[in-house]
């Protein structure tokens, strides 16, 4: 933006909320990461899925026409640092019509896996692109190429959309040898020599094997992955005690419960590998789980030593992250409309952030009135996150209007909400009134959980800052921010593809 446009632009509210309050509109580009980052695909408080659906589409389409290298930047971000993937592949095939030079440089970057690609062909079909086209086939034809035993048998899913079956019927990708064509008949559901495919043939064996001796012996003989496995079998108490030690650390998370029930983790050995792999830092790390994903298993399980692994787990995922420098205000927005995961994701992120500054910060709960979390830098955050609840209105500017009442100087403002203000005094006015009064130099961060287009701080300023989407990367980029990180479009826009 030049000098004129920030000196003469008006920082006064242009638009309205989805409660009718004042607010700004975003830049285009900000709309974009905040629509890829917070996944407008599911129902909200304020907008149904076709609503939101239909959004979506309109911001990708002017996206690919006006900034389609922004674009293209945008949804590699959102799908390797956000985590993101149907905004991602969405974007990706309509980018496919208008721009295919970029389309084909960032293709692998935002399909990464099979299912990626099953769900981008569909996404494909139901624009009512067919095929896609030549462009579209060349690069299925490259993904296809490095297709495995591992992900055939993992991701085939045949009758459930697009299948890999009906990748190579789209794509006709040459077959680099004999194993490779054994391969690609065998997914289109043709005959195929078996004997040069080991892991599918003893998939195959293990879809007639008449007793579970029977099925763990093909299991160990062809190394099956767990996930094809229970895709194929409804696996008994012995089957799960075969494939626990080799499932994924995710894997175990969203099975914990499974597990319980089928008797696996009655037996301490197998209890305890599960605690030992959820608290081991290094597997967390790799294994890239969004925190609210142990939220989701801890309030699911009942099991004494899994919810405290659970709680271990979520405060050594935070703990690579950088610490945050000076002191800080975090409010976490505890309205109605903050009901659910909103409010269950919102409660670990705040807290963490708690934690990382190293009690140099205050965290304050606020719908229309204000209260003092009264966090513990000693306590789980899982456990602590349990403890808050949504009630209530909204009124973004009364956590600020308590810090000048209090005179209370910090040197960043971190407000975690849905944005939907419909009562009091706007975010934004008291902000203005906090940096005339105490601390004109306090940066804010907007931590935007949900997918509405309107903002609570006009584009203009600059020592604002909006994050969309949860995922570890928010917590790092807050706190590089604060040492000068620059702005989330500023990043994206700076990217090589």
């Amino acid at each position: 933006m030049s000098f004129a446009s920030k000196l003469f632009s008006s920082k006064k509210p242009n638009a309205r909320n989805q409660e009718g309050y004042p607010a700004y509109t975003r830049s285009v580009e900000e709309q974009y990461l905040q629509m890829l980052l917070t996944n407008t695909m599911h129902n909200t408080f304020y907008a149904d899925q076709q609503e939101l659906l239909d959004n979506a589409a309109e911001l990708h389409e002017q996206m690919a026409l006006e900034q389609p290298e922004f674009m293209a930047k945008a949804l590699v971000y959102a799908r390797s640092e956000g985590f993101m993937r149907l905004q991602p592949l969405f974007g990706l095939a309509v980018l496919s019509g208008t721009r295919p030079d970029l389309f084909a440089r960032v293709f692998m970057k935002v399909v990464q896996i099979p299912s990626d690609l099953s769900d981008f062909l569909t996404i494909l079909q139901g624009l009512g692109r067919g095929e896609g086209g030549r462009a579209v086939k060349r690069q299925v034809s490259l993904f296809l190429a490095g297709i495995s035993e591992y992900w055939a048998l993992k991701y085939n899913g045949r009758g459930r959309g697009y299948s890999l079956g009906d990748a190579i019927a789209t794509a006709h990708p040459k077959p680099a040898d004999l194993k490779q064509q054994a391969l690609y008949r065998y997914l289109r559901g043709q005959e195929a020599n078996l004997g040069l495919l080991p892991q599918v043939e003893a998939m195959e064996k293990l879809k007639q094997a008449g007793s579970a001796e029977e099925q763990i012996a093909w299991i160990e003989r062809g190394k099956l992955p767990y996930s094809a496995v229970t895709g194929a079998i409804k696996p008994s108490q012995e089957v799960w005690n075969a494939i626990l030690y080799q499932m994924p650390t995710f894997a175990l998370l969203r099975h914990l419960n499974t597990l319980l029930r089928s008797g696996v983790l009655a037996d301490q050995k197998n209890l305890d590998y599960v605690v030992g792999r959820l608290v081991d830092q290094d597997a967390l790390r790799k294994a890239r789980i969004l925190p609210f994903r142990f939220a989701t298993a801890f309030r699911q399980v009942n099991e004494p030593e899994l919810r405290d692994a659970l709680r271990e787990a979520v405060d050594l995922t935070f703990d690579n992250l950088p610490d945050m420098g000076g002191r800080t205000a975090i409010f976490l927005d505890i309205s109605g409309s903050m009901q659910g995961e909103y409010l269950e994701i919102g409660s670990v992120f705040a807290l963490a952030l708690y934690k990382k500054t190293q009690g140099k910060s205050l965290f304050w709960l606020f719908d229309t009135a204000v209260a003092d979390a009264k966090p513990s830098r000693r306590d789980s955050i899982l456990g602590q996150a349990e403890q808050i609840h949504a009630r209530g209105g909204t009124d973004t500017g009364a956590p600020v209007r308590k810090l000048l009442e209090q005179r209370t100087k910090v040197d960043q403002i971190i407000i975690i909400t849905d944005e939907q203000q419909n009562s009091g005094s706007p975010f934004y006015q008291q902000l203005k009134l906090y940096r005339k009064r105490l601390n004109p130099d306090v940066k804010a961060f907007v931590v935007d959980i949900a997918p509405y287009r309107h903002a609570m701080v006009p584009e203009q300023d600059e020592q604002t800052y909006y994050v969309y989407g949860w995922s570890d990367t928010v917590l790092s980029y807050i706190a590089r921010s604060v040492q000068g990180y620059g702005s989330m479009t500023e990043r994206v826009a700076a990217m090589e593809i």
